[in-house]
């Protein structure tokens, strides 16, 4: 159905209420509903060979809202509400703002009809609130919101991408599932994954982890991460109710390379705290510019290195007689120059960053952060603290 949907799109066989071609989708939702669009969007611009171009809103900040309207025409512009319940208020007073803009800017009351597709297990709320329900994708109730950019959630994307390259997406994602399933422990990248970060976490109490993309097209992924790792395994109450005694998810934080080495990176290399470390790289960039994927590569490898090496009291000193500074400058000078070392980090290279290449990076981390939630005794699949912000913030 949603490949179908698709192809009439695209092919311009399914027009405006207006009987215009699409220029643009916009795709309402938040949390998991949003967050797999959002990096896989600016993950595979290459890709983007449909002619239609994608925005997400997410965020109840009306100004975001304004933004986007800003630079949208509602007579060309198709809709995707995603909402497993249809009930959650950011998404839903988001997409009353949208109907109220698409129906004042083109005074047709049909236009949502027309234009308007839904993502979601209530069906009668969403044709409530005026979608047809031929144009409303069913998804099962056991989907969770942060690991649902394979189902039908993944309509806008795969709108922009083409079926073709969205099942090479999920292609790559199965491919992974089959490693994940088939592959003995010792060579199973998410289970050695997320033992790591076990060892990291509980055994030698690393509370954090940092994710270093150098990969501008990927600059979505560290936010992506957060949300699925610390939204999945933040917990501290195991499937059986008990009071866990160990700690389970890090706080994950990131940002693409090289920018991190001009931030948060100088806390890593010598302040007294170790943050673990992915770094991911591409072997091949997507630009025309060679030399500066080099640099990229170079300074990705480096920043492993240091983390790992770290340098020495004495090797400063040795540095700075090299460069002749006197004994006075070096014993000043020496000590601010150390880095402690023994930061432990992955690097995962793949030959270029494509659909496929993206499907089995996004199931690597899935499978990893299922691992540990069985090993940490929890269940990764829901979010009550999620759910006490949703109602606090209508009782305010």
């Amino acid at each position: 159905h949603m490949a179908y949907i698709v192809t009439e799109i695209t092919t311009g066989n399914l027009l405006s209420a207006s009987g215009e071609r699409f220029t643009d989708v916009i795709a309402i939702g938040i949390g998991g509903s949003y967050y797999g669009i959002k990096v896989a969007l600016s993950a595979l611009t290459t890709f983007h060979t449909t002619g239609l171009k994608a925005h997400v809103l997410a965020n109840v900040d009306g100004a975001a809202v304004e933004e986007k309207l800003a630079k949208l025409n509602a007579e060309t512009t198709l809709v995707v509400v995603i909402s497993k319940t249809f009930t959650t208020q950011e998404t839903l007073l988001n997409a009353l703002a949208v109907k109220n803009w698409m129906l004042k800017q083109s005074g047709d009351y049909g236009i949502i009809e027309k234009q308007w597709f839904a993502v979601s297990t209530n069906i009668v709320k969403a044709t409530e609130f005026g979608v047809l329900e031929e144009n409303i994708l069913p998804m099962w109730d056991w989907v969770g919101g942060r690991f649902s950019l394979w189902s039908a959630v993944g309509l806008p994307l795969a709108l922009v991408i083409g079926n073709e390259n969205f099942n090479k997406l999920k292609q790559g994602a199965y491919e992974m599932d089959q490693h994940f399933q088939d592959t003995p422990f010792e060579q199973n990248m998410p289970v050695l994954m997320a033992l790591l970060g076990i060892w990291n976490r509980n055994a030698l109490q690393y509370s954090s982890l940092a994710i270093l993309p150098y990969d501008h097209s990927l600059r979505a992924l560290p936010g992506y991460l957060q949300q699925t790792d610390m939204e999945s395994n933040g917990k501290s109450v195991s499937n059986f109710g008990e009071k866990l005694a160990w700690q389970t998810a890090p706080t994950v934080f990131g940002q693409e390379g090289t920018n991190g080495q001009h931030a948060f990176m100088q806390l890593m290399h010598q302040s007294d705290e170790i943050i673990p470390t992915d770094f991911i790289v591409a072997l091949k960039g997507t630009s025309t510019l060679t030399e500066h994927h080099k640099v990229l590569v170079a300074n990705c490898f480096a920043q492993s290195e240091a983390l790992m090496q770290g340098k020495t009291l004495i090797q400063a000193e040795k540095e700075l007689a090299n460069n002749g500074l006197n004994q006075n400058e070096i014993t000043r000078l020496a000590p601010h120059k150390t880095m402690k070392g023994n930061t432990p980090s992955n690097t995962l290279l793949m030959q270029s960053l494509t659909p496929k290449c993206l499907g089995a990076i996004l199931a690597l981390y899935e499978h990893k952060i299922f691992v540990q939630g069985v090993l940490w005794k929890i269940n990764s699949y829901d979010q009550w603290g999620v759910e006490l912000g949703k109602h606090l913030s209508e009782q305010v």
